[in-house]
């Protein structure tokens, strides 16, 4: 299993560890949006968002999302959480 700090991407020059360097990781973003033949704007920080929304979504515990991100605070992970429009706290009380 990969720690939090290992990168999941390696580059093969990287002399830092095997990471990509940040300019890097926006020019494959950048490719892979132009070949998809993607319009709207995106960024690996876009990518990292639909990440954590879509775990979210879908029930991933949010500290393990906040470990996974490299957050210090589960509070900074919590901006990803949105409330949906048909969302209502009431369709977890007892009826």
């Amino acid at each position: 299993m990969l720690g939090i700090r290992s990168p999941i991407f390696r580059s093969r020059k990287a002399a830092n560890g095997g990471r990509l360097h940040r300019i890097s990781v926006t020019h494959l973003v950048k490719e892979a949006e132009k070949r998809a033949g993607i319009s709207e704007k995106t960024s690996a920080h876009w990518l990292r968002h639909c990440h954590a929304s879509h775990a979210l979504n879908r029930g991933a515990p949010i500290h393990l999302l906040s470990q996974n991100l490299g957050h210090a605070s589960v509070a900074t992970t919590s901006k990803y959480l949105h409330a949906k429009p048909n969302d209502s706290s009431n369709l977890y009380l007892a009826t």
